[in-house]
């Protein structure tokens, strides 16, 4: 026997001549796959949506005064915000200017210490 024709003998065996479960039977392939799907929206990409969502929020409510740390480690108070930019002092009289979506968190905020 060939291996085509053996491979073709076992995938017909468990049928039982009459077509096997019909419909059952894909539904039931299909149940894994469903529940991998579920799994993956709880553990992967509910909680990275939750995140994404803090960080926007968080970055809208900038304001002047805010203790702030950037994604490169600079600590800093905000001195001065645009739509896209932060001007940060990070110690007397030196201020740099960052994109605003590299704030990565609020130390402090304003008035409280």
């Amino acid at each position: 026997m060939d291996l085509v024709s053996t491979a073709y003998a076992m995938g017909s065996f468990g049928l039982g001549g009459a077509g096997g479960d019909g419909a059952g039977g894909s539904l039931g392939a299909f149940v894994p796959l469903i529940l991998m799907g579920v799994i993956f929206y709880f553990l992967l990409i509910r909680p990275q949506q939750k995140k994404a969502k803090d960080t926007r929020s968080m970055l809208s409510s900038l304001k002047r005064g805010d203790k702030v740390k950037t994604v490169g480690g600079l600590h800093g108070t905000i001195t001065g915000l645009t739509d896209t930019v932060a001007t940060l002092e990070i110690a007397e009289k030196v201020r740099v200017k960052v994109d605003r979506n590299f704030i990565s968190a609020v130390v402090a905020k304003e008035g409280t210490e």
